[in-house]
Protein backbone atom coordinates (compact mmCIF):
# COMPACT_ATOMS: atom_id res chain seq x y z
CA UNK A 1 0.00 0.00 0.00
CA UNK A 2 2.04 2.78 -1.16
CA UNK A 3 -0.70 5.24 -2.16
CA UNK A 4 -1.28 6.58 1.48
CA UNK A 5 -0.57 10.01 2.02
CA UNK A 6 -0.56 11.88 5.02
CA UNK A 7 0.09 15.75 5.01
CA UNK A 8 1.43 17.17 8.67
CA UNK A 9 4.30 18.86 10.82
CA UNK A 10 6.42 16.58 11.08
CA UNK A 11 7.50 17.02 14.75
CA UNK A 12 3.56 17.12 16.06
CA UNK A 13 3.01 14.73 18.40
CA UNK A 14 -0.02 13.38 16.80
CA UNK A 15 2.62 13.08 13.32
CA UNK A 16 4.86 10.73 15.50
CA UNK A 17 1.64 8.91 16.70
CA UNK A 18 0.62 8.15 13.26
CA UNK A 19 4.03 7.74 11.56
CA UNK A 20 4.77 4.65 14.40
CA UNK A 21 1.28 2.92 14.02
CA UNK A 22 2.06 3.11 10.17
CA UNK A 23 5.73 2.10 10.73
CA UNK A 24 5.12 -1.46 12.98
CA UNK A 25 2.03 -2.40 10.12
CA UNK A 26 4.63 -1.30 7.38
CA UNK A 27 2.48 1.38 5.20
CA UNK A 28 4.45 3.66 3.44
CA UNK A 29 3.43 7.15 3.63
CA UNK A 30 4.02 9.60 1.13
CA UNK A 31 4.36 12.98 2.80
CA UNK A 32 4.63 16.56 1.05
CA UNK A 33 7.84 18.72 1.06
CA UNK A 34 5.72 21.54 2.24
CA UNK A 35 5.47 20.36 5.82
CA UNK A 36 4.57 24.08 7.71
CA UNK A 37 1.87 25.83 9.22
CA UNK A 38 1.80 28.44 7.54
CA UNK A 39 2.25 27.96 3.56
CA UNK A 40 -0.07 24.76 2.99
CA UNK A 41 -0.55 24.72 -1.01
CA UNK A 42 -4.11 25.50 -2.84
CA UNK A 43 -4.04 21.94 -3.44
CA UNK A 44 -4.09 20.79 -0.31
CA UNK A 45 -7.02 23.41 0.86
CA UNK A 46 -8.71 22.24 -2.35
CA UNK A 47 -9.08 18.39 -0.83
CA UNK A 48 -8.91 19.79 3.35
CA UNK A 49 -11.37 23.12 3.15
CA UNK A 50 -10.89 23.53 6.93
CA UNK A 51 -7.00 23.36 6.65
CA UNK A 52 -6.13 21.16 9.59
CA UNK A 53 -3.40 19.20 9.88
CA UNK A 54 -2.60 16.65 9.95
CA UNK A 55 -4.95 15.23 7.30
CA UNK A 56 -4.77 12.21 5.45
CA UNK A 57 -5.44 10.92 2.03
CA UNK A 58 -5.86 6.66 1.17
CA UNK A 59 -5.77 4.85 -1.67
CA UNK A 60 -9.52 5.17 -2.32
CA UNK A 61 -9.83 9.00 -1.74
CA UNK A 62 -10.50 8.57 1.62
CA UNK A 63 -9.83 12.00 3.65
CA UNK A 64 -9.77 12.28 6.82
CA UNK A 65 -8.36 14.85 9.28
CA UNK A 66 -7.68 14.97 13.04
CA UNK A 67 -4.66 13.15 14.27
CA UNK A 68 -6.28 10.10 16.80
CA UNK A 69 -9.01 9.15 14.16
CA UNK A 70 -5.93 8.94 11.49
CA UNK A 71 -3.88 6.78 13.67
CA UNK A 72 -6.97 5.07 14.80
CA UNK A 73 -8.03 4.03 10.65
CA UNK A 74 -4.63 2.99 9.93
CA UNK A 75 -4.17 0.36 12.91
CA UNK A 76 -7.83 -0.29 12.42
CA UNK A 77 -6.31 -1.83 8.50
CA UNK A 78 -3.11 -2.87 9.41
CA UNK A 79 -2.23 -6.78 9.39
CA UNK A 80 0.83 -6.55 10.65
CA UNK A 81 0.73 -5.71 14.18
CA UNK A 82 -3.06 -5.81 16.29
CA UNK A 83 -3.41 -2.25 18.16
CA UNK A 84 -6.70 -1.82 18.77
CA UNK A 85 -7.61 -5.45 20.76
CA UNK A 86 -9.24 -8.41 19.96
CA UNK A 87 -12.18 -8.56 21.70
CA UNK A 88 -14.77 -5.86 22.46
CA UNK A 89 -13.17 -5.52 26.22
CA UNK A 90 -9.83 -4.95 25.08
CA UNK A 91 -10.82 -2.75 22.68
CA UNK A 92 -12.46 -0.32 25.45
CA UNK A 93 -9.58 -0.68 27.53
CA UNK A 94 -7.47 0.93 24.59
CA UNK A 95 -9.79 3.57 23.74
CA UNK A 96 -10.13 4.39 27.57
CA UNK A 97 -6.45 4.98 27.50
CA UNK A 98 -6.25 6.71 24.54
CA UNK A 99 -9.22 9.53 25.52
CA UNK A 100 -7.37 9.56 29.13
CA UNK A 101 -4.26 10.76 27.26
CA UNK A 102 -5.65 13.12 25.35
CA UNK A 103 -8.00 14.68 27.78
CA UNK A 104 -6.15 14.01 31.08
CA UNK A 105 -2.47 14.67 30.08
CA UNK A 106 -2.54 16.49 26.59
CA UNK A 107 -5.37 18.78 27.41
CA UNK A 108 -3.93 20.68 30.47
CA UNK A 109 -0.60 20.33 28.38
CA UNK A 110 -1.82 22.15 25.61
CA UNK A 111 -3.21 24.80 27.59
CA UNK A 112 0.27 25.50 29.16
CA UNK A 113 1.71 25.74 25.95
CA UNK A 114 -0.30 27.61 24.78
CA UNK A 115 -0.57 30.28 27.96
CA UNK A 116 3.28 30.34 27.65
CA UNK A 117 3.66 30.99 23.78
CA UNK A 118 0.52 33.19 23.26
CA UNK A 119 -1.86 30.86 21.05
CA UNK A 120 -4.46 31.66 23.99
CA UNK A 121 -3.95 35.46 25.09
CA UNK A 122 -1.94 37.14 27.10
CA UNK A 123 -0.23 34.93 30.14
CA UNK A 124 -1.50 34.12 32.94
CA UNK A 125 0.12 32.26 35.93
CA UNK A 126 -2.93 31.65 37.97
CA UNK A 127 -4.63 29.81 34.73
CA UNK A 128 -1.37 28.26 34.13
CA UNK A 129 -1.29 26.68 37.54
CA UNK A 130 -4.54 25.19 37.37
CA UNK A 131 -3.67 23.56 34.45
CA UNK A 132 -0.50 21.93 35.85
CA UNK A 133 -2.73 20.69 39.14
CA UNK A 134 -4.43 19.21 36.54
CA UNK A 135 -1.89 17.63 34.59
CA UNK A 136 0.05 16.25 38.26
CA UNK A 137 -3.45 14.93 38.96
CA UNK A 138 -3.68 12.90 36.02
CA UNK A 139 -0.20 12.01 36.05
CA UNK A 140 0.01 10.48 39.26
CA UNK A 141 -2.79 8.18 38.52
CA UNK A 142 -1.23 6.80 34.82
CA UNK A 143 2.37 6.43 37.50
CA UNK A 144 0.41 4.53 39.71
CA UNK A 145 -1.57 2.18 36.71
CA UNK A 146 1.36 1.97 35.39
CA UNK A 147 3.49 0.62 38.56
CA UNK A 148 1.11 -1.98 38.73
CA UNK A 149 1.35 -3.38 34.99
CA UNK A 150 4.55 -5.14 34.91
CA UNK A 151 4.43 -5.51 30.88
CA UNK A 152 4.92 -1.89 30.94
CA UNK A 153 2.00 -1.10 28.73
CA UNK A 154 -0.52 1.21 29.36
CA UNK A 155 -3.64 -0.97 28.47
CA UNK A 156 -2.92 -4.46 27.30
CA UNK A 157 -0.07 -6.86 27.72
CA UNK A 158 1.54 -6.21 24.11
CA UNK A 159 2.00 -2.86 22.21
CA UNK A 160 -0.94 -0.46 21.52
CA UNK A 161 -3.01 2.41 19.87
CA UNK A 162 -2.85 3.97 23.14
CA UNK A 163 0.69 3.36 24.05
CA UNK A 164 2.04 5.56 20.59
CA UNK A 165 -1.00 8.23 22.18
CA UNK A 166 0.40 7.97 25.25
CA UNK A 167 3.86 8.74 24.31
CA UNK A 168 3.13 11.55 22.09
CA UNK A 169 1.47 13.21 24.85
CA UNK A 170 4.20 12.65 27.57
CA UNK A 171 6.72 13.91 24.87
CA UNK A 172 4.78 17.28 24.27
CA UNK A 173 4.75 17.71 28.36
CA UNK A 174 8.18 16.95 28.26
CA UNK A 175 9.09 19.76 25.93
CA UNK A 176 7.15 22.52 28.19
CA UNK A 177 5.72 21.21 31.66
CA UNK A 178 8.35 18.19 32.73
CA UNK A 179 11.64 19.38 33.75
CA UNK A 180 14.20 17.09 34.87
CA UNK A 181 12.63 17.14 38.38
CA UNK A 182 9.23 16.68 37.69
CA UNK A 183 10.22 13.88 35.24
CA UNK A 184 12.24 12.05 38.03
CA UNK A 185 9.05 11.52 39.95
CA UNK A 186 7.46 9.42 37.36
CA UNK A 187 9.64 6.78 36.59
CA UNK A 188 7.20 4.50 35.10
CA UNK A 189 6.00 6.68 33.02
CA UNK A 190 8.98 7.56 31.16
CA UNK A 191 10.46 3.82 31.63
CA UNK A 192 6.97 3.96 29.19
CA UNK A 193 8.02 6.12 26.92
CA UNK A 194 11.20 4.95 26.69
CA UNK A 195 10.23 1.39 25.96
CA UNK A 196 7.63 2.54 23.05
CA UNK A 197 9.97 4.60 21.64
CA UNK A 198 12.91 2.40 21.53
CA UNK A 199 11.11 -0.14 19.18
CA UNK A 200 13.79 -0.50 15.90
CA UNK A 201 10.36 0.21 13.69
CA UNK A 202 9.87 3.53 15.45
CA UNK A 203 12.97 5.30 17.14
CA UNK A 204 13.56 7.53 14.54
CA UNK A 205 10.38 9.26 14.94
CA UNK A 206 11.37 10.04 18.86
CA UNK A 207 13.80 11.06 21.06
CA UNK A 208 14.63 13.48 24.40
CA UNK A 209 16.79 16.15 22.96
CA UNK A 210 13.77 18.54 23.08
CA UNK A 211 12.82 17.79 26.40
CA UNK A 212 13.34 20.48 28.76
CA UNK A 213 15.56 20.75 31.97
CA UNK A 214 13.57 23.25 33.89
CA UNK A 215 9.79 23.80 33.23
CA UNK A 216 9.04 26.68 31.65
CA UNK A 217 6.74 29.27 33.79
CA UNK A 218 6.78 31.97 32.35
CA UNK A 219 5.81 33.40 28.51
CA UNK A 220 8.20 32.52 25.51
CA UNK A 221 7.87 33.53 21.74
CA UNK A 222 7.18 30.38 19.40
CA UNK A 223 8.96 30.53 16.14
CA UNK A 224 6.89 28.93 13.61
CA UNK A 225 8.53 26.62 11.04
Amino acid sequence: MTDLRLQAEANFIVSLQILSVAAVNEFELEQPEWLSFTNKPPEFTAKFSYGKIPAFEGTDGLKLIEGTTIARYLSSIGTKVNLLGSTAREVAIVDQWVHFAEHEISAPTQNMTGLIYGFYGPFNLETLDKNAERLVRGLAHLESHLAVHPTGYVALDTLTLADFVLAGVIFAAARVSLGSAERAQYPHIFAHYAKVTADERVKQYWGTEEFVDVRITEPKTFTFS
